[in-house]
């Protein structure tokens, strides 16, 4: 059954006498995915970092699984069951891909680790590290040097890190930036077996993939939400098509 993961309430963050985000809402509902998208320099990225606490907000306030977090650091937001990516991929490239999925699943330990015990010896965190990679699709490439999988694999990569951490919400920040054709389709695969679990928010540029995933939208301009709907509705949207300089707005996806 859907339920309201994440409750994001009139949301600003000024820098100055600038508003990069102005009193914006947004809810995450289990099994829905909320994309987020607009011009560059619209607001979302940092629409991201207020949710993810890595940005601290100027006024509004969020509610994740039904606590108010409004305030706490990225770290125990994270903890509260909030995963996320980042526009840059963020892994260690020296490492194999079962090293940084297992060292995600290890951050959720409660307390530090007896340094004398072999990695492998911890089951639940190896188990937790092995789900990961098979939801991620990287069971073929468990063993492999992080630096030596393709972007598509480093992207795929870091949800697995995520996903190693036991989020309820995640928010993909550009995850099909820089992807070809067939790795943009296998990330498309992904976020959609991830979705029945999860609440998800979804900033990314390529419409095509937006206007596949989403279930709702929402629209933001110089740092203000001009409309949010279901992709038919801001497909409809005068004001969405002229912020687009007059695009037919996922007209290839319809």
């Amino acid at each position: 059954m859907s339920e309201v993961l994440l409750s994001a309430n009139n949301l600003t963050k000024r820098f100055g006498g600038l508003a990069a985000v102005n009193d914006v809402s947004v809810d995450l509902w289990r099994g829905r995915i909320h994309a987020v998208i607009g011009p560059n320099g619209a607001g979302k990225s940092t629409l991201t970092n207020l949710l993810s606490g890595d940005l601290p907000l100027t006024s509004g306030s969020v509610l994740l699984g039904g606590q108010d977090i409004t305030g706490w650091s990225p770290e125990k937001i994270s903890a509260q069951g909030l995963g996320r990516s980042y526009q840059k991929t963020n892994i260690f490239l020296p490492f194999t891909v079962w090293e940084n999925v297992r060292l995600a699943s290890q951050s959720r330990e409660p307390h530090a680790l007896n340094w004398l015990r072999r990695a492998t010896s911890f089951i639940a965190i190896n188990a937790r590290a092995e789900s990961a990679i098979e939801l991620s699709g990287l069971k073929n490439r468990r063993d492999s040097i992080a630096g030596t999988i393709s972007h598509g694999e480093q992207r795929q990569l870091e949800i697995a890190m995520t996903l190693a951490t036991r989020p309820q919400v995640l928010l993909l920040d550009e995850p099909l930036a820089g992807m070809g054709a067939v790795e943009a389709e296998r990330m498309i695969a992904l976020l959609q077996s991830l979705k029945k679990d999860h609440g998800i928010l979804l900033v990314e540029h390529d419409m095509d993939a937006v206007f596949t995933l989403a279930d709702q939208l929402t629209v933001m301009v110089n740092g203000q939400v001009i409309a949010s709907g279901t992709p038919a509705q801001i497909r409809a949207d005068a004001g969405v098509q002229a912020a687009y300089l007059g695009e037919d707005i996922g007209e290839e996806s319809a």
